[in-house]
């Protein structure tokens, strides 16, 4: 049923840089299945471990340049910039001979990496109408989860068949091959020659007057000054700790704490990303069921982050259950959570602010999760050997918390917002 509402050349360039995702976070997940392997391999201890992921975290920090960059010549041309440079900065990893080196190309490969957020949220809001943003959304946010969890099947072949040097060469390489399909597939809606007049009108038509961009630069201090900034923000640097915890720490805790081998490792360590997967559809899904029932927009998101946040309370027991496979299914579980509260957070810039101040917003925001992220990540390789990993999953389920209290008190719905919205499922293009 749902399947045949999405149709038309707007769902392929969604599709495409989907894709593009898929490739962005199957490189920067390398790493994580490779860690069993490469530690030993290079004598590095967990705690410089933690120092390389803080490098990566540290330099991704600077979404907003990268959301800047998009923002000022363009999607097609900045995207595709940004990706080659990601490929060729993830197979250098296979030249790394300590930690220091890597340190320094993971802080290269998240400046570039940074880039993928700002892109798709404003290809979310070039191609699509308000009412069909939200399933745009956890379509672009399903290539996380993807790029995750084909990662550990991926990588652990390659190891296993070859050695982890020639695992980031591999997915360095499929990171070229994309960028040559997007240049040649994707272009902004005013200039794509495939896209027919009825569906420029169904897009033009659904866009939000007050949102149109005047054609100016996006201004940070300006956005810095908005309410409904932190209001996305705040709550992205108290909940992204969860997708950093299973994208970097995952396969470590498995195999130090429960005892996983690398063949187990690339049997389980990809569903919760599997789960995070259909994570991206139901927040989607629940913020269109509330709108069907008169909910508005924004109030429908925040309700639609408030059900993934209470689902996150699960992550809290993960250290206190004896079976291992208990503990994947309740990672499985947070991955499902943290992608349904992630999606409807992330695509809220598109709701809120200016088309050309769209990329922008996404980056600053990314800022803000990352650096929640590398926080957490450095607490972790800290404290992990004194205090283990119980108390951060505990963590995680009261930070969540705390940031859907904060999305409903800082964030304002716009006074243009129409009372009841249609949604996808009531009337198709």
């Amino acid at each position: 049923m749902l399947a045949s509402k999405i149709k038309g050349l707007r769902w392929w360039m969604i599709g495409l840089v989907m894709l593009g995702a898929v490739i962005n976070y199957l490189t920067r997940s390398t790493l994580a299945v490779a860690a069993p392997t490469l530690l030993q391999d290079l004598s590095i201890t967990t705690q410089e471990y933690s120092y390389i992921t803080a490098a990566f975290q540290g330099a991704i920090m600077l979404q907003p340049l990268c959301g800047y960059v998009l923002d000022v010549i363009g999607l097609k041309y900045g995207f595709a910039i940004f990706a080659t440079c990601w490929s060729f900065i993830c197979m250098a990893h296979g030249m790394a001979t300590n930690w220091q080196t890597l340190a320094f190309l993971r802080g290269l490969l998240g400046l570039a990496e940074g880039s993928a957020n700002p892109a798709g949220m404003k290809a979310v809001s070039e191609w699509f109408p308000a009412k069909e943003r939200g399933m745009a959304g956890g379509i672009f946010n399903i290539g996380a989860s993807f790029g995750s969890m084909l990662a550990p099947p991926l990588v652990v072949w390659a190891i296993l068949h070859y050695n982890w040097q020639s695992a980031f060469v591999i997915t360095g390489a499929l990171g070229l091959v994309w960028v040559c399909a997007w240049l040649l597939l994707y272009d902004a809606p005013a200039r794509h020659r495939k896209l027919a007049a009825a569906e420029a009108a169904h897009i033009a038509a659904g866009q939000e007057k007050h949102l149109q961009g005047d054609g100016t630069r996006p201004s940070i201090a300006s956005v810095l000054r908005m309410r409904n900034f932190w209001g996305i923000a705040l709550p992205r640097f108290l909940a992204d700790p969860a997708w950093g915890t299973l994208s970097f720490w995952v396969p470590l805790y498995l195999t130090t704490v429960r005892g996983f081998d690398l063949a187990q490792i690339a049997m389980f360590a990809w569903l919760p990303f599997l789960a995070a997967d259909l994570g991206c559809l139901f927040g989607p899904a629940v913020v269109l069921w509330l709108q069907k029932r008169g909910v508005r927009l924004i109030n429908a998101r925040r309700g639609a982050f408030t059900v993934g946040a209470t689902m996150m309370m699960g992550v809290a027991f993960v250290g206190f259950v004896e079976s291992p496979y208990t503990a994947i299914a309740l990672l499985s579980l947070c991955g499902f959570a943290h992608q349904t509260l992630s999606v409807t957070v992330i695509t809220m810039s598109s709701d809120l602010f200016r088309r050309n101040e769209v990329a922008t917003v996404a980056g600053m925001c990314g800022t803000f999760g990352n650096l929640g992220l590398l926080i957490f990540s450095l607490l972790i390789g800290g404290l992990m050997a004194t205090v283990g990993y119980t108390p951060f999953f505990v963590s995680l389920a009261v930070l969540d918390l705390v940031a859907a209290a904060l999305l409903w008190t800082l964030v304002r719905e716009p006074a243009q917002e129409p009372a009841h919205p249609e949604t996808l499922l009531t009337k198709p293009a």
